[in-house]
């Protein structure tokens, strides 16, 4: 019987480094140190490292991690940042929620990220940040942003939350972590991302250590020395448990974006054979820019087959998901919020077209051959 085919195996994960995790864990249980603590410091340290010295703030979840960032910035209540259509809420929830004006910019059709010139184009008097999304595993195209961001005086806010271990390579040749290149980038420690916990986690990183210290201070209730309150922050911390996981996962990391880029390769082989014209599916692309980790291998599906396909896939044994069905400008929360920036066309066609295949770092040949098989099978029966 065939084994089944999981989006994530983060149970396979886990056994690999079994002694690791339970020893790590156990550590934490026995010094009774469960919130802050050398397992936490320990963590930071080993992140910024990987990072090349990147300032790390560490933070309860992703979406804490970007609104402290944006609380830490001294943005005004009415103050506008740009943010992409096409991502998960948290992106925009967190400007919204602080009182800010989200605006809404359209992605390029191929790598799914916003580009410099969709954000000029959205500039107002009121700009103040731009919040740029490494989509799906895959950096923005950084340089011409930053430029951007220099020429009109805006902070840079990266959400890095599905591309941790990726690169971006500027023209000079210099190569930056995805998330050390802006003002201050934020990610996520949810399970299923590229370097997951066994719960919630976030961190924030910045070169800017005085803006580190306001981040930390903004995350722990506005206080830099206890019952001193400085600022209105809120309570956001990563607790002991998950730092020691992480710290051993972080170890494993570059093994982990290793392995999602080699079962991107072979999807990329198993697929190109089965729609060589690219008559009913897309490839992910791979800018020459980028180190793609693959957080999820999503193609697009032409002739509004989307849907069928997946419950094709379904009916087959075959798990597949929709990030994200529909863009933030449809969304009823921020419809009446948003300025929307431009035709958001590509926004609208990606939400109707998009479909993520199982990916996770345990995904075998075989498995890969049996999605391969099955969506060849599908478009013979469905031509």
């Amino acid at each position: 019987m065939d084994e089944p085919i999981k989006m994530v195996d983060l149970r396979g994960q886990y056994l690999k480094i079994k002694e690791e995790i339970d020893a790590a864990m156990q550590q934490v249980i026995d010094s009774t140190s469960f919130i802050g603590g050398e397992a936490v410091r320990r963590f930071a340290g080993s992140l910024s490292a990987y990072l090349g010295g990147a300032d790390v703030v560490t933070c309860a979840n992703g979406t804490d991690a970007l609104q402290v960032a944006l609380m830490g910035l001294g943005l005004e209540r009415g103050d506008e940042v740009v943010v992409p259509a096409f991502t998960y809420v948290a992106s925009a929830e967190v400007i919204a929620l602080l009182g800010l004006r989200p605006v809404l910019v359209d992605v390029d059709p191929h790598t799914f990220n916003t580009t410099a010139a969709l954000v000029e184009r959205a500039l107002s008097p009121r700009t103040r940040a731009v919040v740029v999304v490494h989509l799906f595993g895959q950096s923005a195209d950084m340089e011409p942003l930053l430029r951007l961001a220099s020429e009109h005086g805006l902070a840079v806010v990266e959400d890095n939350a599905q591309s941790l271990g990726g690169s971006y390579r500027f023209a000079d040749g210099r190569v930056a972590s995805t998330g050390t290149m802006g003002t201050v980038g934020c990610t996520s420690f949810f399970p299923s991302k590229n370097l997951g916990c066994y719960g919630d986690g976030g961190a924030m990183t910045t070169h800017d250590p005085l803006l580190a210290a306001r981040l930390k201070m903004i995350a722990n209730h506005g206080q830099r020395e206890k019952y001193r309150h400085e600022v209105v922050g809120c309570n956001s911390r990563l607790d002991a448990l998950q730092a020691a996981v992480l710290d051993v996962k972080l170890r494993h990391l570059d093994e982990y974006c290793a392995a999602r880029r080699e079962a991107a390769r072979r999807y990329n082989e198993r697929l190109l054979a089965v729609d060589p014209s690219a008559a009913h599916f897309t490839l992910p692309a791979e800018a020459g820019y980028a180190r793609h980790v693959y957080h999820q291998y999503t193609i697009t599906v032409g002739g509004g087959r989307r849907d069928a396909l997946r419950e094709y896939l379904a009916s087959r044994g075959i798990p597949s998901m929709v990030y994200y069905p529909l863009p933030l400008h449809m969304q009823p929360a921020f419809a009446p919020i948003c300025r929307v920036a431009g035709p958001l066309a590509e926004s609208e066609r990606l939400a109707g077209s998009v479909l993520s295949l199982p990916m996770h770092t345990e995904l075998t040949e075989s498995q890969q051959d049996r999605v391969a098989e099955a969506i060849a099978d599908f478009y013979k029966h469905n031509p």
